[in-house]
């Protein structure tokens, strides 16, 4: 007699799937209900969904810095030649900036040539300034506290390394100290720190297996973050705002697919190919709206689904989390544009020029983590003297916003490492790059 076969699990990403719909549906039902002031869901919001998401977000960022310290570390070392490591880090360099130029300027293009911030209520736009007015405030008092210019470069080198791995705005300074630690072990080929290696390989491993067990919680905190966004602002914010939604989601949508496949294919790799592998990281990325929290399922999918050598994918994957950013810098430039526009500040293509270079260095510079772009938007608009508060008016729509930007962010890191892996000597039987 055969024996009954399991009931078959529904993936991760398809809970997850199933807690976003979940989640719209029921805030639409409370805000078209126009029950939102109601004692219980007050309730609902205060002691349930509010709470479950900052915890289920505070125990991944718990566990980043151990991840993302010990995971360029062994990077790094696992390489084993110096000269190898330049090469591919200089790779890295030129492909980050080249698709962060490209993405910043297709923003800027398609938000001159469509105008989002023309087509805004301005009653409706002063009403939501007023309602967020704290909230950005407290985003827009953080800017004074970045370094700029000059002093922007001399930050990443952390004065003290514990300092910065406490500090979600050093998380650069931190990633300094692991490449010099991680060069330090090829330099230093003795019998202690291959033990030193081992340990941090184990560390690296206790961080992604303690990650994996938090990220099972992510269709129910999906769903804790969609209710309260919804439930507050319902379709009327979505609607009003569409045009500069659209802009936005327009131009990520034409990078990750078109710009992504161009790339992809002038370095001899299949476009279907690569986005059949990279589906599970672009689902989580959209989940989590986090660059960090993604980069566990990123490393995964770059070994085993795009067959990436690991070397270079922890290489890539961990430098990429921060430094590139391709959908947080086009979103920075389109909305810097279209606050501009709304206020009626004139833009002089100097000054787009100067926003476009900001917004690169802003995208390498900025952390993976949900809205972490936001004090950047209150940077430039002051430097191009749009008033900073205008942030508010797009705080409405920023989640859905940060999961499309980070969908790209992280789709751009595993292109980065399949371009930077193509050509490299030591690619063999187990460790090709998507091959075309």
């Amino acid at each position: 007699m055969a024996t009954p076969t399991a009931r078959k699990r529904l993936p991760l990403h398809t809970k997850i799937a199933i807690g976003f719909i979940a989640g719209i549906l029921a805030g639409l039902a409370i805000h078209a209900g126009g029950i939102t002031d109601l004692a219980w869901v007050q309730a609902f919001t205060t002691y349930v969904t509010t709470p479950f998401s900052k915890v289920f977000l505070a125990l991944i960022f718990m566990l980043i810095v151990p991840l993302l310290f010990s995971a360029l570390v062994v990077g790094i070392a696992e390489m084993g030649d110096v000269r190898a490591l330049g090469r591919i880090g200089w790779k890295t360099l030129f492909y980050t900036v080249v698709l962060s130029a490209v993405a910043v300027l297709l923003g800027l293009v398609l938000v001159n040539w469509l105008q989002p911030g023309a087509g805004v209520d301005p009653a409706l736009a002063q009403q939501l300034l007023a309602d967020n007015a704290d909230r950005a405030k407290e985003i827009v008092a953080s800017v004074g506290t970045q370094p700029r210019g000059i002093d922007m470069l001399v930050s990443i080198v952390p004065d003290n390394v514990i300092a910065a791995a406490s500090s979600n705005g050093s998380i650069l300074s931190l990633m300094f100290f692991a490449v010099m630690f991680g060069i330090g072990l090829v330099l230093t080929p003795t019998p202690q720190t291959e033990v030193l290696k081992r340990g941090i390989d184990g560390l690296l491993e206790i961080s992604m297996t303690l990650i994996g067990l938090v990220i099972r919680l992510a269709p129910i905190a999906v769903f804790c973050f969609m209710f309260n966004l919804v439930s507050i602002f319902g379709f009327d914010l979505l609607i009003r705002l569409g045009a500069y939604v659209g802009v936005v989601v327009l131009a990520l949508a034409f990078h990750l697919f078109v710009n992504y496949s161009i790339a992809l294919k002038i370095a001899g790799h299949s476009p279907v190919r690569f986005f059949k592998g990279a589906q599970e990281a672009m689902v989580m990325a959209f989940s989590t709206a986090s660059s960090n929290a993604t980069l566990p399922t990123a490393l995964r999918v770059a070994e085993e689904e795009l067959g990436l050598p690991r070397r270079i994918a922890r290489f890539v994957l961990t430098v990429g989390a921060t430094a590139n950013q391709n959908g947080t810098a086009l979103f920075e430039g389109v909305t810097v544009l279209f606050l501009a526009q709304f206020f009626g500040v004139d833009l002089s293509l100097g000054q787009q020029a100067m926003v476009m270079l900001v917004c690169i260095l802003g995208g390498i510079g900025t952390a993976g983590v949900p809205s972490g772009s936001l004090p950047v938007v209150a940077l430039i608009c002051a430097m191009v003297g749009v008033d900073p508060v205008g942030i508010g008016m797009i705080l409405g729509v920023n989640h859905f916003l940060d999961m499309c930007r980070t969908t790209l962010n992280v789709t751009g890191d595993l292109t980065l490492a399949t371009l930077v892996a193509a050509g490299e000597p030591d690619l063999g039987a187990g460790e090709t790059a998507a091959g075309p």
